[in-house]
């Protein structure tokens, strides 16, 4: 609160209403900044046209590890693209050999059923059981 001395003839000190907003409003823009810098930073930057899917969302955890498949069949462990013959080996250095951690694989909705399986049966084969299919959220739509 702010208090202003004035020479009144009642010789009382009146109080001022009035909030200095200038501070709070630096501290927005400031946030505001912040915010616009950090958030194409959380997206991920492999375009992959996914298909859509009705089934509920499921948690999920903290740091996940994806499996991408891109349309032209190449694929990509995290943001790092890499042949398909060191797949298994670029999935032990990230899981730390862990086979229990869950892998989300996601795949352009343009590649044949039967590739996404043999992509599947590459990660079982390299001893990852719990595997996950990443859609986007729809309502049908095919």
């Amino acid at each position: 609160m702010a208090f202003q001395l004035q020479s009144s003839s009642d010789d009382e000190m009146q109080q001022v209403s009035e909030i200095n907003v200038t501070p709070f409003i630096d501290v927005i823009l400031v946030l505001l900044i912040i915010f616009m810098i950090a958030a194409p930073l959380a997206t991920v930057d492999i375009p992959v046209d996914l298909p859509a899917s009705t089934a509920k969302r499921q948690p999920r955890p903290d740091k996940p590890i994806f499996v991408t498949m891109k349309a032209d069949r190449s694929l990509a462990v995290g943001e790092t693209p890499l042949p398909r013959d060191s797949l298994a080996s670029s999935l032990a250095a990230v899981t730390s050999g862990d086979h229990s951690r869950r892998l989300f694989v996601r795949a352009d909705k343009t590649i044949p059923y039967g590739d996404v399986m043999a992509l599947m049966n590459d990660l079982r084969n390299a001893g990852y059981l719990k595997i996950a299919l990443v859609a986007l959220d729809g309502g049908g739509s095919q």
